[in-house]
């Protein structure tokens, strides 16, 4: 997680929303990506949906069976679509999203017995920093906004 954390921190530099992801396999992080949906002008430049991409290149397989992918924010739906497609074993993440997480809190698409693949999910890994990122960061937005 703190490379996940790592990434949003780029991500907040550049002026986008802070949420890092990785992919580690075997131990070992084989890629890293940040939200990049207001540099690319992308909605779906999610920090997941990039780091999924990336990782499918590197194995060469767009399932990525005995991966875990790392994130800082509890993924949305269409993340949570993409981790369950792309065949993920483990999803590990820090902060829950009530507005608009499909993990655990709106919806469980990675643990919908209708789908045809489960994920094993850890939520709350570092969750406070990985919350106050992002608090701190819409703080900061509101503020420059009412200047």
């Amino acid at each position: 997680m703190r490379a996940a954390i790592e990434q949003a921190r780029i991500a907040e530099g550049l002026g986008d929303v802070p949420v890092g992801a990785v992919v580690a396999r075997n131990g070992e992080i084989i890629e890293s990506a940040y939200n990049r949906r207001i540099i690319d002008a992308d909605p779906t430049a999610h920090a997941e949906m990039l780091v999924i991409r990336a990782a499918a290149e590197v194995i060469g397989d767009w399932r990525l069976t005995g991966c875990t992918l790392a994130v800082t924010l509890e993924p949305c739906p269409m993340c949570a679509g993409a981790i369950v497609l792309a065949r993920i074993d483990r999803l590990v993440y820090g902060a829950t999203d009530p507005k608009a997480g499909a993990v655990e809190t709106l919806y469980q698409i990675c643990s919908d017995t209708r789908l045809n693949h489960q994920v094993e999910v850890t939520s709350g890994i570092l969750s406070d920093e990985c919350s106050r990122l992002l608090s701190d960061f819409f703080r900061r937005q509101r503020e420059m906004g009412k200047k």
